[in-house]
């Protein structure tokens, strides 16, 4: 058993120049052996790339977007290296091969496929950068291209993961490395049988670090965010947030299952299978201690807020006046499960089902098309979908004011709504 110690550093925490010396200094006051980090794209180039793609897809012209993210890997290293360093031919190389995969016809290519062949270069940039900069702050590490050992199906953009194949690439290639040197590998990435690079689900890293652990036995993993740990509420959206200073995994999988950004939600259940614990940490306060996930009884009944946005409610009618039955559930979900497309909330009435989504490049487009001949459909966009864990009715009346709801949802332990934010220009 390696009892590894798993570090996983988002984008946020890998934004700039500053940032990658921050995340130095945190692992020159907390490096054990064995050691592995798992790093995500820096900042928003996964965003960057995938305009990128959408560019390419709609026959726009993208070599302005080429550029600028050229420019904001090369403005880092600027600030991180000697002008002579090697890691400006390793950049230069680098984006010499994303532009040889975007030379590539999109005739001769499914967006999905070309999608994970794409945006895997982010990860491979951002760990290049950062593992050149740790060895030269005398902190020497390994880099491993994570397609190596991540091996999935090619189900392209949600990739399964084969954990027999990465659990011996793990024992093959990472064990031995890792009892000599720390390691720095890609979140999100993995390698399917046919070469392919596949991606795991969007901000898929959490899941990558957990994959890890969990065919490593691992004897922890920490996230690093640009928040104090797990809280009731994104602090973006919403005041005085809650801080979690403990949460059992099933608590944060049901978090997670509605939407909390915090934690990806494939991330719990290897953790959980093994035991293994999951902390949630400030890249900014460090020495805080941020949230505990592990095996323990489920103990929060503070109101927990998940929201969502980018959603598009989607409507399915019957033509023929036939009840809305289990065939023609099944005759909608065939078609969702064919474009990977996952439902966030449904609700079905004597006629017609209704399905909240998120909006994703082509996707709903070709849902509503390949069901137009049997369904009338009508659709709304720009929605949000607004989560309540634990709600207490004085919560949920302040939730629905200032709001246009198109649909609601209520359980004893969960509320939800799918609104568009009222405008009070004028009033």
């Amino acid at each position: 058993m390696s009892k590894a110690i798993i570090f996983k550093f988002g984008g946020a925490s890998v934004k700039d120049a500053q940032s990658v010396k921050n995340l130095a200094s945190i692992l020159l006051n907390r490096l054990q052996n064995p050691f592995l980090i798992v790093v995500s794209a820096m900042g928003k180039s996964t965003n960057l790339l995938e305009e990128i793609l959408k560019a390419k897809f709609s026959l726009v012209d993208y070599s302005s977007n080429i550029a600028i993210l050229k420019e904001q890997h090369l403005q880092i290293c600027r600030e991180l290296f000697a002008p002579d360093h090697l890691i400006f031919a390793k950049i230069e190389n680098t984006f010499l091969q994303l532009e040889r995969e975007l030379a590539i016809k999109v005739a001769d290519i499914s967006y999905d496929e070309y999608y994970d062949q794409i945006v895997c270069y982010g990860e491979l940039l951002s760990t290049k950068i950062v593992q050149e900069y740790l060895c030269s702050q005398q902190i020497f590490c390994i880099w491993q291209d994570a397609r190596e050992i991540i091996s999935t199906d090619n189900r392209h953009r949600v990739a399964q993961v084969n954990w027999e194949k990465t659990a011996l690439n793990c024992r093959k290639q990472l064990l031995p490395s890792l009892s000599k040197f720390p390691i720095i590998t890609q979140g999100f990435i993995g390698r399917a049988d046919n070469g392919k690079s596949t991606t795991l689900g969007r901000e898929g890293s959490d899941f990558t670090a957990a994959i890890l652990a969990n065919c490593l036995d691992a004897r922890s993993v920490t996230i690093w965010k640009d928040v104090p740990g797990v809280l009731n509420a994104d602090p973006k959206l919403f005041p005085d947030t809650v801080l979690f200073p403990k949460l059992a995994y099933r608590e944060a999988a049901e978090m997670t299952y509605y939407g909390a950004s915090v934690i990806h939600p494939k991330t719990i259940k290897p953790l959980a299978n093994k035991n293994i614990p999951l902390m949630v940490k400030s890249f900014i306060n460090p020495d805080e201690k941020g949230t505990l996930i592990t095996d323990c009884e489920p103990q929060q009944t503070v109101p927990t807020f998940v929201q969502k946005g980018d959603q598009i409610l989607v409507t399915f009618r019957v033509k023929d006046f036939t009840f809305v039955n289990e065939a023609r559930i099944h005759q909608i979900y065939a078609v969702l499960e064919s474009l990977k497309i996952r439902v966030n909330l449904m609700q079905t009435s004597a006629i017609s089902i209704s399905l909240c989504l998120d909006k994703e490049f082509l996707k709903v487009e070709k849902l509503m098309q390949a069901l137009k001949t049997h369904f009338e459909i009508r659709y709304n966009e720009d929605l949000k979908l607004l989560t309540v864990l634990h709600p207490q009715q004085e919560v949920i009346s302040r939730m629905e004011e200032g709001k246009e709801i198109l649909l609601e949802q209520k359980t004893r332990n969960t509320f939800q709504i799918v609104f568009r934010e009222v405008s009070t220009a004028g009033a």
